[in-house]
């Protein structure tokens, strides 16, 4: 049988081994989907397990989506434009580094019918999954891209690899169309980030990469102040549904059966 891990730090928050165990069932495959909680320096042991067969492909998950670059032996070309990586498959003996974040925004910003052309977006944060959005929302012709991050030395590395975005202090506020949270913040219940949304105004996208809890504080606050909010679940799910398809070469069914699995 074959043995696929989601791995990152939290990571008993991730419906990964629902969803795909799911898909593995519906689409007869003999195989195992499990969740694994790792400390940085276990990262070269979970390439040994894939090198020698005992994993045949892993997720990755916060906060390893760029620790994980350097150790396979190739990148798509997905990976090379964000430098991280958040699924990995072998193909002949070699480890393949592949990003499928950046369709999975791409496609759940769609999903809602949210017209990003010409808009003004604001990224909260810059860990390894903004790379991915940055991608994205420039493929969907977005206008202006700014990042706000209380690390500037993170936000500064972000804009080496991205020049045209623009960084903005952590305490500012500016006029955006769209607010993307794209912290780990909220992860825990009681987490709030540290900002007042009211400033951003009115009729405002308000977009949170975490799908569980399925309502962060985040988008509490949001929807209160009567802005469109939209969690993550559609970007986990096309993720997913890009990963698994990399790996078994099926595209499994998206239905409300797969959408319950990530509501419940």
């Amino acid at each position: 049988m074959k043995k696929y891990l989601v791995v990152g730090d939290p990571i008993e928050h991730s419906l990964s081994p629902d969803i795909h165990n799911h898909w593995l069932s519906k689409n007869n495959i003999n195989a195992i989907y499990e969740k694994k909680l790792i400390k940085k320096e276990e990262i070269p042991e979970i390439i040994k397990l894939l090198k020698n067969g005992n994993l045949s492909g892993i997720n990755i998950t916060v906060p390893y989506k760029k620790d994980f670059v350097q150790h396979v032996d190739s990148l798509s070309s997905e990976a090379k434009e964000t430098n991280s990586i958040n699924t990995i498959y072998c193909a002949d003996g070699r480890l393949i580094g592949h990003n499928t974040d950046i369709a999975g925004f791409e496609l759940s910003i769609r999903h809602c019918k949210y017209n990003a052309n010409k808009k003004k977006a604001l990224i909260i944060g810059a860990g390894g999954v903004v790379p991915s959005i940055i991608v994205a929302l420039k493929k969907m012709n977005i206008e202006k891209i700014f990042v706000k991050n209380r690390s500037e030395n993170n936000a500064i590395n972000l804009k080496k690899k991205f020049p045209e975005i623009n960084l903005i202090d952590w305490n500012k506020t500016i006029d955006v169309d769209m607010i993307i949270n794209a912290t780990s913040i909220g992860l825990k219940k009681g987490e709030k980030l540290d900002m007042d949304l009211k400033k951003f105004g009115e009729n405002k996208f308000f977009y949170d990469v975490i799908y569980n809890p399925k309502e962060t504080n985040f988008l509490l606050d949001a929807r209160k102040l009567g802005n469109l909010a939209e969690n993550g679940k559609m970007m986990f799910i096309y993720q997913a549904h890009q990963a698994f398809s990399v790996w078994h070469k099926i595209f499994p069914v998206i239905d409300d059966e797969v959408i319950g699995i990530v509501e419940k």
